[in-house]
C-alpha cells in the first residue's frame, strides 16, 4: 500500500467514526499508472448512507449546528494548516489514486488548503440585508444553512473538488454526507482524518466510498437530504436531477464542457501559446474545463498550428512519479474511450502528437497528446467532450464565425478569447455562452475566489467563491411590524 497513508483507507467515516459497511462490501484499488491493484476501499450502500444522513442530521441538532460562524471558520482555518503539514503526503497518495503528475498532484493539495483558508475566513461574511418597506415595519434577511448536503465528486480532481463543494457547504453551517468516486477515494478519506483532528465536530462531516449506482443513488434519492452538490458526467447529471426533483430538494451540477480558446490574428502568440496546450493536456485532459479546441483566425493559422504541434511533438507521458507531461487515463475504459476518439479522427490531420515512453507498464492506461488540425466545426471530435489528451484546431475568418462555432456546442463552462483589441474583448466576452470568460489567460491560476459553474450541458449553479456560500445556503426573509 501507498507509504504516505495515515489513516485507515478501508473504511467509511461516519459520524466520526471508522467504521466498516453494514454489508462488510470493499471494491478494489487500482494504480492507473500501473494497472495494478494496490489495495482495497468500503463499498457503502443504501444502508450506509442512510447511517451517514442520520449522522448529519444529529450534526445539526448538536454542537456544529450551535456553533457560530466565527467558530466555524476557525476550525477550517485549522483544516487548512493541517492540509499544508501533509502536502507531499497527500500529493503521493493523489498521484497513485488518480495517476496524475507528483507535480500537479501537489498543486491540488495547496489548492485544497487554499479553499479552506478562503471558506474560513468567509464564514462570518455572509451578510443579510434591511429592506426598506411600509411605514411601521423592519425588515431584514437571513442566510441560512441547507441542512444536511449531498456532495457526489469526481475521480479527476478529488482535493479540489472537496475544497470548493464541502468547504463551502461547511462554512455556511451545513453537515456534509460525501461520496467519492469509487475509483478515486483515498484523498476524501484523508481529508476526514484532518477534518477530525481539527476538531471538526462528529457528524459534520461523513465520507461513504462506494459505486455510483449504489452509494451515489441512494444519497441522491434519499429523503432526508437538503441540498445536492454533483460533480461529473451528463448523463449521471441528469440522473442526479431527476433523483433530487423527487423530494424537491435544489441541485448544483458542474458538468461536462467543450471549451474553446479564440485566437485573433493581433494576439500575442509568445504569451498565449503555454496556455493553449496546457490548458487541454493538464491531468491527461481529464477535465471538465479543459480546452479541447483552439479557434484560430486564418491569417495566423498555419503559423500557430505549427508552434502548438511542436509542443505536443515533445510531450511525454509516463508514470505519476516520474512527473512527465500527462500520466496515465484513470482507467482501462476511459482509455479505450478515448483510444475510440482518435479512431474517430483518422480522416483528419494529426499536426502534432506526444509519446508514451517505452518503458511505462503495460497494463497502465496511457495515450498520446494529440492536436488535429483542420477540424470541420462539427466533427464529433469538435463537438463531444472526449476527457482525454485530445485537441483540435479550427480556422475562423470573422468575430461572427468564431462566436457560431464557440457556441455551437450543446455546453457552455469556459471560454477565452486573444486579442489586444479592448472593444473586441468586451464583445466576444458578452457573445460567449459560458460560466467564465477569460481574456488573454485561462485559468487565471485557479481562481478560488472566482465563481465556477455552466450553462447548458455543463450545468447550473456556482461554486467557488462567496458564490458558493450563497449556493449553500437558502435565504430567509423576515418581516417585524412593531407600530
Amino acid at each position: 500500500m501507498i507509504e504516505a497513508l495515515w489513516y485507515d483507507q478501508t473504511k467509511m467515516y461516519v459520524n466520526g467514526e471508522w467504521i466498516w459497511p453494514a454489508r462488510g462490501g470493499q471494491l478494489p484499488l487500482e494504480d492507473p499508472s500501473t494497472g495494478w491493484q494496490i489495495g482495497t476501499i468500503a463499498r457503502g450502500k443504501e444502508e450506509d448512507i442512510d447511517a451517514a444522513v442520520t449522522a448529519a442530521r444529529g450534526a445539526l441538532e448538536g454542537d456544529w449546528g450551535r456553533m457560530t460562524a466565527l467558530e466555524r471558520g476557525r476550525i477550517l482555518a485549522r483544516i487548512g494548516e493541517l492540509v499544508k503539514t501533509r502536502i507531499e503526503d497527500l500529493a503521493v497518495i493523489e498521484a497513485h489514486d488518480v495517476g496524475k503528475p507528483l507535480t500537479q498532484a501537489r498543486n491540488d493539495a495547496i489548492a485544497l488548503a487554499r479553499y479552506m483558508e478562503f471558506y474560513a475566513g468567509a464564514a462570518d461574511k455572509v451578510m443579510g440585508e434591511t429592506i426598506p418597506y411600509l411605514d411601521g415595519y423592519t425588515v431584514y434577511t437571513l442566510r441560512e444553512p441547507h441542512g444536511v448536503t449531498g456532495h457526489i465528486i469526481p475521480w479527476n480532481y478529488p482535493m479540489q473538488i472537496i475544497g470548493r463543494s464541502v468547504g463551502g457547504a461547511l462554512a455556511m453551517g451545513n453537515a456534509c454526507v460525501l461520496k467519492p468516486a469509487e475509483e478515486a477515494c483515498l484523498t476524501a478519506l484523508a481529508f476526514a482524518a484532518l477534518a477530525e483532528e481539527a476538531g471538526l465536530p462528529k457528524g459534520a462531516l461523513n465520507v461513504v466510498p462506494g459505486l455510483g449506482e449504489e452509494a451515489g443513488a441512494a444519497l441522491t434519492a434519499h429523503p432526508g437530504i437538503d441540498h445536492i452538490s454533483f460533480t461529473g458526467s451528463v448523463g449521471v447529471g441528469k440522473l442526479v436531477q431527476k433523483a433530487a426533483a423527487d423530494n424537491v430538494v435544489p441541485v448544483t451540477l458542474e458538468l461536462g464542457g467543450k471549451s474553446p480558446q479564440i485566437v485573433f490574428d493581433d494576439a500575442d502568440l509568445d504569451a498565449a501559446l503555454p496556455f493553449l496546450v496546457g490548458a487541454c493536456i493538464q491531468n491527461a485532459g481529464q477535465t471538465c474545463s479543459a480546452a479541447s479546441r483552439v479557434l484560430i483566425q486564418r491569417g495566423i493559422y498555419d503559423q500557430l498550428v505549427a508552434r502548438m504541434a511542436d509542443s505536443y511533438n515533445g510531450m511525454m507521458s509516463a508514470e505519476a512519479m516520474r512527473d512527465a507531461n500527462l500520466g496515465p487515463l484513470i482507467s482501462a475504459r476511459q482509455k479505450a474511450i478515448v483510444e475510440s476518439y482518435l479512431a474517430r479522427g483518422a480522416d483528419l490531420r494529426i499536426a502534432g502528437q506526444g509519446t508514451v515512453l517505452d518503458d511505462v507498464p503495460a497494463e497502465g492506461h496511457y495515450v498520446p497528446a494529440t492536436l488535429f488540425a483542420d477540424v470541420p466545426p462539427d466533427h464529433p471530435l469538435a463537438m463531444e467532450e472526449i476527457f482525454g489528451p485530445v485537441q483540435v484546431a479550427i480556422p475562423f475568418d470573422t468575430e461572427d464565425e468564431a462566436i457560431a462555432i464557440a457556441n455551437g456546442t450543446g455546453f457552455g463552462l469556459v471560454a477565452s478569447i486573444w486579442t489586444e483589441n479592448g472593444a473586441r474583448q468586451m464583445r466576444m466576452a458578452k457573445r460567449l455562452r459560458a460560466g467564465q470568460v477569460f481574456i488573454n489567460n485561462y485559468g487565471a491560476g485557479g481562481g478560488v475566489e472566482l465563481p465556477f459553474g455552466g450553462v447548458g450541458l455543463s450545468g447550473h449553479g456556482r461554486e467557488k467563491g462567496f458564490e458558493a456560500l450563497y449556493g449553500f445556503s437558502t435565504l430567509k426573509t423576515v418581516a417585524a411590524r412593531h407600530g
